[in-house]
């Protein structure tokens, strides 16, 4: 499948579909989300009142995602957590709660089992998405001018845009230390939902031998999800695989907990190599 280095969804849909022109007028003043059941906030920063509606862009002929709220689709995160309450039962309900603060930062969302009024159990989630340099607005423009036939009142600057891959990982890593510490002290789980396109950079980037095949027992999992192209051209989210560690197994990614041990031949090498006239000390 050919992927174009462009906008692949603006607010949820996607240029191959069979959208009219004046459908997509409507679709690109009212900004709407269906994942948030609200206007889309993400919003130009010297524009705040605009709002961008970029989900997914392709990148290296991958489509990737760059906004949290695109994985809300049907809510199939929220479900695919449910096995890890280990105290929920049939007949609790099941809560979705956003934006709890926690010492090492803020939580995305919790799912929450809860029986009379009283919670039984709860299941940390965080979102981690791609974070772009340069800007997309000009290939958003672009595709709007050219392909959906609007013509535009302003381009932007023609620079394109990349995938910070680094900066992405390191940040997100960094905060799962710090918040699965924080739960891990309170016997609970934490989730950390990124896609497929991300996880594939992680192994090849770091040290990623303490993930594991998904075991309840630890306190950090990994659910990573794909995207895949359906009949109708939209994008459907999927759970490709999950891995799972602890808030050591984080540190170890992390390079935070690397071995200090030598062996003394090594060491006893690194000496003998730096011995020299210079070196011997003279009275």
């Amino acid at each position: 499948m050919f992927v174009p280095k462009r906008p692949l969804e603006l607010f949820t849909r996607t240029p191959e579909e069979p959208i009219s022109k004046d459908e997509w007028q409507d679709i690109l003043f009212n900004s709407y989300c269906p994942y948030i059941a609200k206007k889309c906030d993400k919003t130009r920063k010297s524009q705040p009142e605009v709002a961008i509606g970029t989900c997914v862009v392709g990148y290296m002929q991958q489509p990737v995602i760059i906004c949290p709220h695109r994985f809300l689709q049907r809510r199939q995160i929220f479900i695919d957590v449910i096995h890890l309450l280990e105290n929920h039962l049939p007949g609790h309900q099941l809560h979705v709660i956003p934006e709890i603060t926690l010492p090492g930062g803020s939580i995305d969302y919790f799912v929450v089992s809860v029986h009379r009024g009283e919670i039984r159990d709860y299941v940390a989630l965080e979102l981690q998405t791609m974070d772009t340099t340069g800007s997309v607005w000009y290939s958003r423009q672009k595709l709007i001018n050219d392909e959906l036939g609007i013509p535009t009142l302003e381009a932007g600057d023609p620079k394109t845009y990349g995938i910070n891959w680094k900066m992405t990982a390191k940040t997100i890593l960094l905060q799962m230390h710090h918040k699965a510490e924080t739960l891990e002290l309170l016997g609970k789980k934490l989730v950390l939902v990124i896609q497929d396109v991300f996880y594939n950079y992680m192994e090849s980037a770091f040290q990623t031998s303490s993930l594991q095949d998904a075991d309840v027992k630890n306190s950090v999992h990994f659910h990573i999800y794909g995207l895949n192209r359906e009949d109708n051209a939209n994008f459907s989210l999927e759970l490709r695989f999950r891995r799972s560690t602890t808030a050591l197994g984080i540190e170890q990614i992390l390079g935070l907990r690397e071995s200090k041990a030598i062996p003394e031949e090594a060491l006893l090498a690194r000496l003998q190599a730096k011995i020299s006239e210079r070196t011997l000390l003279t009275i």
